[in-house]
């Protein structure tokens, strides 16, 4: 049986160690459109050549090239039995587009599982990083912070915030991720598959959640 979830969530979410942590447990290759990119344009495949070549004029890879990449993937062996996805789709044209590749592979999006966390604990997580300046040790002012402040716990060098990780750069980030994804957000909503998890409770927490949902979608 193909199983293909979709992982939604804005940044400081715990995507990421949401995905790694799902597919562990349902045994399926973790897709995000960021690592098929940095693949093929590294192994300078034709796809990754043209999507290098819109990169480095600043511009938008097409939907096309993003698609057709992602169809390569899912052609490989190690999603034989379907995939998690981070990443793609972005927006409802990618989302129909994706939904005709898997139809090809007799497939379809059992569930859209969107981690849900207010604007304010998102802010707390993204902008409370510091980082050391001899070997980029990470300390977080709330969940992991240094036993002397603004000082490296290991070689003692000060801590110091990339612009990456300041409350302006961090809200304007959560903020564009939320404008651009609610077309999606809305899109798996009217098909009745999009289920919100609550991402403030704790990490396992939260994995269990999302697995109730995909086993009650019959996955």
């Amino acid at each position: 049986m193909l199983v293909y979830i979709l992982l939604l969530g804005p940044p400081g979410a715990g995507k990421g160690t949401q995905a790694n942590k799902l597919c562990k447990a349902l045994s399926l290759p973790h897709i995000s459109s960021g690592d098929i990119f940095r693949e093929n344009i590294k192994n300078q495949t034709e796809l990754g050549d043209l999507a290098k070549g819109y990169i480095d004029c600043g511009e938008l890879v097409p939907d096309s090239v993003t698609i057709t990449m992602i169809r390569e993937r899912l052609s490989q062996a190690d999603c034989s039995k379907g995939a998690l996805l981070d990443g793609f789709p972005r927006n409802p044209a990618q989302a129909e587009a994706f939904d005709t590749i898997l139809e090809d592979f007799g497939g379809k999006v059992d569930v859209v599982p969107y981690i849900h966390v207010p604007e304010p604990i998102l802010v707390e997580r993204l902008s409370g990083r510091w980082n050391c300046q001899k070997q980029g040790h990470v300390f977080h002012e709330v969940y992991n912070p240094p036993k002397e402040r603004g000082i490296c716990d290991f070689d003692g060098s000060g801590l110091y915030q990339r612009e990456d990780d300041k409350v302006e750069t961090v809200t304007n980030r959560i903020r564009v991720y939320h404008k651009q994804t609610q077309p999606l957000i809305d899109y798996y909503h009217k098909k009745g598959i999009l289920v919100e998890i609550d991402g403030t409770q704790t990490i396992e927490k939260v994995t269990a959640d999302i697995l109730a949902v995909v086993h009650e979608s019959g996955s």
